[in-house]
């Protein structure tokens, strides 16, 4: 499998700052964006957050409030974390946007329905979330818990940041040049998200705001929507050769190993 370039980083005068980062989509389902309905919610105090345009309901009528609230804040937390690592290396960060759904909705990337999860659409650099997801998250996968939410959020800023630097756009290049690589290389780009995604759940960490059992219901969740758990319940089958975001236990093992280091140089899945 080719090597990605490594020095393409040195630009950013991160240490180590990331690789690869592809779409959270889970991996039987395909990417897109959707149509559908959006929700209502204080969002001007929350930089970067804003309900997908028409529709909506008042905040105070709104049964998902609370979960809005929680989802803008922590998207909030974690791209303040990264504007705060980027000014480290004398950079700027540049802020993903946010559109919160249910059911389906428009994105750059085209349209998509609830199916296809949480994802991140370079096309407009925007973070797209459905709300029934995070039930799902709960009820389907097993994976409940407010930490277990965040980690979602955090895998897909990583993805933003990704784009940010540029290293989106040369894996995307790697995959078309070697076709045969493309199941791989999406492995190893999901993983490093993990990871990253692992770095900021360590800033947490060091900031006291983890209460007990967050961080299983982190490794719950990287753990429930491996490829090998998703495969076994959809179909009974576990087949390797077709995964696009590593089995349950690689999952948990990068998300692990970026929230015991917060180092973004022990994120190098593709040594």
């Amino acid at each position: 499998m080719p090597m990605l370039p490594i020095g393409m980083l040195g630009g950013l005068g991160l240490p180590g700052l990331l690789l690869l980062l592809a779409l959270f989509i889970l991996p039987q389902l395909c990417s897109g964006g959707g149509g559908g309905f959006g929700v209502d919610s204080p969002f001007s105090q929350f930089p970067g957050a804003a309900p997908e345009a028409g529709g909506g309901i008042p905040p105070e009528a709104d049964p998902d409030a609370e979960l809005v609230n929680f989802v803008s804040f922590v998207l909030d937390d974690v791209q303040i974390f990264w504007e705060d690592l980027f000014a480290e290396g004398g950079e700027q960060y540049r802020r993903a946007e946010l559109v919160l759904f249910t059911s389906s909705t428009n994105s750059g990337c085209g349209f998509a329905t609830a199916a296809v999860g949480p994802f991140y659409c370079p096309a407009d650099e925007t973070v797209y979330l459905d709300l029934d997801f995070f039930r799902e998250l709960h009820r389907r996968f097993g994976a409940p818990g407010d930490f277990a939410q965040a980690y979602v959020i955090a895998h897909e800023i990583a993805h933003h940041v990704q784009q940010v630097t540029g290293i989106s756009d040369e894996v995307r290049g790697l995959q078309q040049r070697h076709p045969d690589d493309a199941s791989e290389l999406s492995v190893r780009l999901e993983l490093q998200a993990d990871c990253l995604a692992g770095v900021w759940g360590y800033s947490t960490q060091q900031r006291d705001i983890l209460e007990p059992g967050d961080l299983e219901e982190a490794l719950d969740a990287a753990a429930a929507i491996g490829d090998d758990r998703i495969q076994e319940q959809t179909t009974g089958q576990v087949n390797p050769e077709t995964w696009t975001h590593g089995s349950s236990d690689q999952r948990v093992e990068w998300f692990r190993r970026g929230f015991d280091t917060g180092d973004p140089d022990r994120c190098d899945t593709f040594s």
